[in-house]
């Protein structure tokens, strides 16, 4: 018989149950590796902020995509710390629910930036003589807008239809809330059914993201194939877009389809490994990716170290 937990207000968390005999080393790691993010992506936005010959629309979504990896990790990794060095791994309820949020949201709100930058290449590569006034300043801030909102709209909804479910157990087995491993608790799996229409909807939605992606640089190739310039523009600001997306595809994918059809049987270890991929290797890849390949950051960084090395001698 099934006891009634409709009134939880904790959730444990036991993705650390079985790594806590090296705590001291995973929190050592951990703590290097967000400080790390937080500076190479801290790094590239002042760069651009700061460097007004930066303030174009590829720029500023770039700009935009470091600021959501700065988000994304925020919400999952001073909460890890904080389990690492504490006995018990408890997160409240609403805390829980906030959490799965800001991944979801994350996650999401990096594949809209993606689809907008795919977009500005487009019109860059594909439409140069009008596409001052396509991206243009205003449209552009209709786009980030677009790029952060739709994502919390849509998970928002998820959320809200989570928080009406009765559930029968406190206990996650994972690092983190996410949203299915809440609605996998639920008492009553009619009860679901909602949740997973909501859920694959929003997949079918950030589907077509994808789609858009892809037949943008269908065009972009297409374009680039007869004009020498126009190849070493796509090599120069698509490769390092095309990149980001694959890390992006990959990481979330394997997470997704392990949440809903991984085995259970896989060590804790591998089973994290997953679960976080995600939320380490996009944030520190990105803004590396971005600032060796893009010409006009590259050497603004190095100018600027070479400046400081120059002062201290």
């Amino acid at each position: 018989m099934m006891h009634n937990f409709s009134d939880v207000r904790l959730f444990f968390l036991s993705g650390l149950s079985e790594t806590m005999n090296y705590r001291v080393a995973l929190f050592s790691l951990t703590l290097l590796c967000y400080c790390f993010i937080v500076l190479v992506n801290v790094a590239l936005i002042v760069t651009i902020i700061l460097d007004r010959n930066m303030h174009e629309p590829m720029y500023i979504l770039l700009c935009t995509f470091c600021m959501n990896g700065l988000y994304g990790t925020t919400g999952f990794y001073p909460k890890i710390l904080w389990d690492l060095l504490s006995p018990v791994h408890v997160i409240s309820y609403t805390g829980c629910l906030v959490q799965a949020l800001v991944m979801y949201t994350f996650a999401c709100s990096d594949l809209s930036i993606l689809a907008v930058m795919a977009y500005d290449r487009y019109v860059a590569i594909c439409r140069p003589l009008v596409y001052h006034s396509i991206m243009s300043k205003s449209r552009l801030l209709l786009l980030v807008c677009f790029s952060w909102v739709t994502p919390f709209c849509i998970i928002g909804t998820n959320i809200i239809l989570t928080s009406r479910l009765k559930l029968c157990s406190p206990y996650i087995d994972r690092l983190f809330c996410v949203n299915w491993a809440i609605v996998k608790l639920a008492c009553f799996p009619a009860d679901t059914i909602v949740n997973n229409i909501a859920a694959y909807i929003t997949i079918i939605i950030f589907v077509f993201h994808g789609f858009f992606i892809f037949s943008s640089y269908v065009y972009v190739i297409k374009t680039c194939v007869n004009s020498l310039e126009n190849r070493a523009k796509f090599m120069q600001t698509c490769v390092p877009h095309l990149t980001s997306l694959l890390i992006f595809l990959v990481t979330i994918l394997s997470d997704i389809m392990h949440i809903r059809y991984g085995s259970t049987n896989l060590p804790q270890a591998l089973d994290n490994f997953i679960a976080i991929e995600f939320l380490v290797i996009p944030p520190i890849m990105n803004p590396l990716i971005y600032g060796f390949k893009l010409t006009k950051i590259r050497n603004r960084i190095l100018g600027g170290f070479t400046f400081k090395i120059k002062l201290l001698r």
